[in-house]
């Protein structure tokens, strides 16, 4: 496959990399130099703005895995209190993901022509009114309709903030920073389920949704006061036709695609967990609530373990070559994952174990896939953050029900998995040089 021509940003020209990524030019590297040498001051205050801007884009990315994991303990209630089955309620969780895969095409192309600021504000107020209006739903239908205008909702947080990492950073450095969002967005499953949890047993489930509406609220101010537009007007794309273009432009790429599609497999791993959770671990082994969600908060620092590692580990590889590892390594612990399940070995721990290390080795894959993809088009950073987040949403929205099909069992949970991991593995080796001669060295 041939390289693609050099890409630069206003500040950082780049050359092309053997991986089919992206790296800083000599000029880039030298400004760099120069930049070493200015007063002491000023790296302690570069330090305290990227900290800020990294819990500000955390905040709007988490807001997706909120509204999802804030909910989870109390799926078993609402089988009960919406007299529904386990399967279509399991889907107001994919209701979400599929909402928020048809939000991020939209919005991705928008925010390249619009800006990043208003496609945000815009979004976040639709998730708000979603989430009042789901306090009535009244059976699991109108639930499950009004969980696809959340996701929707949602979708302008997720895909502004990688837009927003784009428009600054590249390569190695655009990974470190997806890194050290995902460590923010790790927070969300080490809290979301036990305050959820909290709000559901003091009050009622559907009170989850008055605090997702006054976090997405609290949210709007935030970005409103804070979030600098990082797209200048003489960048953005102008008319209707180049915003279609943008994707016509993308799907030709098939390296591209094929980098897209890594993060999602990723997350459909992660999701089949998420969505079956309640059911294999609670219900399966006993679990009161708290329980529950103190072990997913404990499954959630693997996650945010992992974030922390790729964030030390691209200051010295490139992200294809961690890709490269992590994704046989994760195979192979959605392998053990599966013998634990189907045997029983070990019981409740014997499960857990593996499925630890799996969630956090998987936790390398997106940050770096992405930075590699979008590294590819930088020029149109928000349509392709938006056919990233679509084929994270989509591919983990499609996959995860299939856990409940499967019978919402342990074993079900594993396959899943395993499957989603494998068809990365082959996604990674057919469509990358990850694996082929020269293709992994920068």
């Amino acid at each position: 496959m041939t390289s693609p021509a050099p890409t630069e940003t206003a500040d950082c020209p780049t050359v092309p990399t053997a991986d089919g990524g992206a790296a800083p030019g000599r000029s880039a590297h030298l400004d760099q130099g120069r930049r070493s040498h200015t007063g002491s001051t000023a790296a302690p205050r570069r330090r305290s703005s990227t900290v800020k801007l990294v819990l500000m884009l955390g905040a709007m990315a988490a807001l997706g895995a909120l509204t999802t994991d804030m909910y989870l303990p109390s799926l078993p209630e609402v089988v009960v209190d919406l007299a529904a089955g386990e399967a279509s309620v399991q889907f107001t969780i994919t209701a979400t993901l599929l909402g928020g895969a048809v939000g991020q095409l939209l919005i991705g192309p928008l925010s390249d022509r619009f800006g990043r600021r208003a496609p945000v504000l815009v979004g976040v107020s639709v998730h708000v009114v979603a989430s009042l209006l789901c306090l009535w739903a009244p059976s699991v239908a109108p639930l499950i309709a009004l969980r696809i205008i959340q996701g929707i909702g949602n979708a302008s947080a997720a895909v502004v903030a990688v837009a927003v990492i784009r428009d600054r950073l590249i390569g190695a450095e655009a990974s470190a920073m997806l890194s050290r969002l995902m460590l923010v967005i790790g927070v969300a499953p080490l809290l979301a389920p036990t305050i959820g949890g909290m709000i559901a047993s003091v009050w009622h489930w559907r009170a989850v949704f008055a605090a997702l509406a006054l976090y997405g609220a609290v949210l709007i101010v935030i970005v409103w006061k804070f979030l600098p537009e990082s797209l200048p007007a003489d960048k953005r794309i102008r008319s209707n036709r180049a915003v279609v273009g943008s994707y016509r432009v993308l799907l030709k790429d098939p390296q591209f695609i094929a980098l897209a599609l890594l993060p999602g497999l990723a997350m459909a791993a992660l999701f089949a967990y998420v969505s079956g959770s309640p059911f294999v671990i609670r219900d399966g082994f006993g679990l009161s609530e708290q329980e529950f969600a103190i072990l997913f908060a404990l499954n959630g620092l693997g996650l945010v373990l992992g974030a922390q590692v790729n964030a030390a580990l691209v200051r010295r590889f490139a992200p294809v070559r961690i890709i490269r590892l992590a994704l046989p390594v994760s195979v192979a612990t959605a392998v053990v994952l599966l013998v634990m399940a189907a045997t029983g070995v070990g019981g409740l721990v014997g499960l857990c174990v593996p499925l630890w290390l799996m969630l956090a080795i998987n936790s390398l894959i997106p940050p770096n896939a992405s930075a590699l993809a979008l590294t590819r088009h930088g020029e149109r950073a928000g349509a392709a953050a938006a056919l990233i987040g679509c084929c994270q949403s989509g591919v983990a929205g499609l996959v995860a029900p299939v856990v409940g099909l499967l019978g919402a069992d342990a074993t079900g949970m594993a396959v899943v998995i395993v499957g989603a991991m494998l068809t990365a593995l082959a996604v990674l080796a057919l469509g990358t040089p990850a694996y082929r001669r020269g293709g992994w060295v920068i």
